[in-house]
């Protein structure tokens, strides 16, 4: 059986399943549509979190991060799970007990405030919509090399497949789904991780194999690494960053981001109580940790793959890495994998010296030109796309047919189940805040339904659009999300939790604020609308202020959120009596149950 066949038998059997899933657990309620009617047990809520917040940058973007720049882009991974302990503890059971079904919902009614409701279904769509790009990125990238199309085609299989599934079934048909999508996502990661790290070292658990002695050389494996990378120009793997502001910032700015996440809040209410709110977000890191603890070993194994492929003497304990290096793979005579990735366009040679071979090193690095120049180089031949390295891992290591095919129905479940996720919170605050609430309280049930299904439908579409014409690869896109949900709503719903003086002129002023600084400085850096040439300043760190890179900006915006919001509401007068009495209830529950009935 051909490796297309394979690839066709295992992503074809996983969207059978999701979408069999989806026609079981149809949506027939709107609360069966928001909450999948706010019975679901902790450990399926937990998995099925897990697979929400798991996207495609975690699973395809994060290693190829990691792999690309070492400790330094750690920052990614510290941030988004220290930003999970910081939602389960600090605000998943108080939203919870709070009762209602969307972010906005939480914010409309704690801040009294038909304008603070507004203006958190703009913060919350801005955020999803920008996060939602990453996925549709990630799952055209996983298409296109997997099922042998176009990444244009693969995008709008992604955006179909959604759509079936997430429309019909709502939050409901999303959970069930998630749960399976979990499976497989979470198989097919450590499965070729497990099999990588026997081959390089001989451990079969990944992340100690990082710290175990390559096998080939001898070497511990990242000694083995760093040595490689330096004789190619590059910064140690295990190197330390040069600006530490900017890492601490861009490290806080997931963290808040991550906690004020919508799609992954309104997960938390679709338990039966506040103590299963609790129990699910433990289960839920529990899970997030197999994929964690993994990603790290994947990177680094990842890396020092490919650059032995490029160079295959440099594998073993080379004392004359010169003659290594002067032996780089002929191109005519590159693996299968190189090839098959060449067609989808991810992967670029371009002989600039005309030698046939393969030459890759860090040609942005000046003290480097040097040795270059001496060694015949031109310039880095190879351009590889970071969002390939965990897709092309298998091949790399020359592993089973079926252990491809599972990879890519990992990597496209760590796609569809965010973006559906995502789809939902952009549809419930849109049908339920918006019409719901604010424009229409009279609209049927019936008619509030077929407004969030038109609701999702029209953002799916918005999002395959914006996930043709991505800003950045899954992971960069991502950050950007993050940092937008954690200036404008992660304040928001901390004062509006720990805080009886913050009142709905704060709110809005903090939120409107912390969002407008924030998008203003990504977009002098990135262009307005992510249109390439339409940025004001150089995205170069030496035109950043203080250093601050537009991807880390979200800590800075959140901090004058909170600096706005606390400012003017000490100006102004105090939220109503009952509101202060909601907030103490919220904070010391007297039982379970929600403090508000819906």
């Amino acid at each position: 059986m051909s490796q297309f066949a394979i690839n066709l038998l295992f992503v074809g059997a996983s969207f059978a399943l999701y979408i069999g899933i989806a026609i079981w657990a149809r949506a027939g309620s709107t609360k069966d549509f928001y909450v999948a009617g706010g019975g679901v047990h902790p450990i399926t809520n937990g998995m099925a979190t897990a697979a929400d917040w798991m996207s495609a940058a975690s699973f395809i973007s994060m290693a190829g991060l990691l792999a690309s720049g070492g400790y330094a882009n750690s920052s990614f991974l510290m941030g988004w799970t220290g930003g999970y302990v910081i939602l389960a503890m600090l605000l998943a059971p108080y939203l919870r007990k709070f009762g209602k079904f969307t972010v906005p919902d939480f914010i409309g009614d704690r801040f009294y405030s038909t304008p603070a409701r507004i203006v958190a279904v703009v913060c919350l769509v801005v955020a999803s919509v920008t996060y939602v790009i990453g996925q549709m990125t990630g799952a055209g990238v996983a298409f296109s090399r997997f099922l042998e199309v176009s990444n244009t085609w693969g995008i709008w299989i992604a955006a179909f497949i959604v759509f079936l599934y997430a429309v019909f079934g709502g939050m409901k048909g999303i959970t069930y789904t998630q749960v399976a999508q979990y499976i497989v996502l979470i198989i097919a990661y450590t499965i070729p991780a497990v099999f990588i790290a026997l081959q390089l070292t001989g451990n079969p658990i990944p992340m100690f194999g990082m710290f175990s002695t390559h096998t080939e050389s001898g070497l511990p494996l990242l000694e083995k690494l760093n040595s490689v990378l330096n004789e190619l120009g590059f910064r140690d793997y295990t190197a330390d960053v040069d600006n530490k502001l900017n890492m601490v910032l861009f490290t806080l700015s997931l963290m808040v981001g991550t906690a004020g996440l919508p799609h992954v809040i309104i997960r938390f209410f679709t338990v039966p109580k506040v103590a299963d709110a609790r129990w699910s977000a433990g289960w839920a890191l529990v899970f997030i940790a197999l994929l964690y603890l993994t990603a790290p070993a994947v990177a680094s194994m990842a890396r020092l793959n490919l650059l032995t492929t490029v160079y295959p003497d440099a594998a073993g304990q080379v004392e004359n890495y010169e003659e290594a290096l002067d032996n780089a793979l002929v191109y005519e005579e590159r693996p299968e994998w190189i090839r098959t990735w060449e067609e989808t366009g991810l992967i670029e040679f371009t002989d600039l010296n005309n030698d046939g071979r393969i030459q890759v090193y860090n040609d942005a690095n000046p003290d480097f030109e040097e040795t270059a120049e001496a060694r015949g180089w031109e310039g880095n031949e190879l351009e590889v796309n970071n969002d390939i390295l965990v897709l092309a891992n298998p091949e790399i290591a020359n592993l089973p047919g079926w252990v491809i095919g599972l990879i890519a129905a990992g990597g496209i479940a760590a796609a569809l189940s965010t973006a559906a996720g995502l789809l939902l919170a952009i549809s419930s605050a849109i049908s339920h805040d918006l019409i719901k609430n604010t424009i229409n309280p009279n609209i049927t049930e019936k008619g509030e339904m077929l407004a969030a299904r038109l609701s999702m439908a029209g953002a799916i579409l918005l999002a395959t659009y914006l996930g043709l014409n991505p800003p950045g690869f899954a992971a960069q896109t991502v950050a950007l999300a993050f940092g937008i949900a954690g200036a404008s709503l992660f304040p928001a719903l901390m004062m509006g939790i720990f805080s009886k003086r913050v009142n709905s002129k704060g709110a809005v002023a903090g939120m409107l604020a912390g969002l407008i600084a924030t998008l203003l400085y990504i977009f002098t850096y990135l262009g307005w609308l992510f249109i390439p040439g339409t940025n004001m300043l150089p995205n170069t760190p030496d035109n950043w202020i203080l250093g601050i890179s537009p991807l880390s900006f979200g800590a800075v915006g959140a901090m004058i959120n909170f600096a706005v919001a606390f400012t003017v509401s000490n100006a102004t007068e105090e939220p109503p009596q009952e509101i202060q009495d909601l907030v103490e209830s919220v904070r010391y529950p007297k039982g379970a149950g929600g403090a508000i009935d819906h």
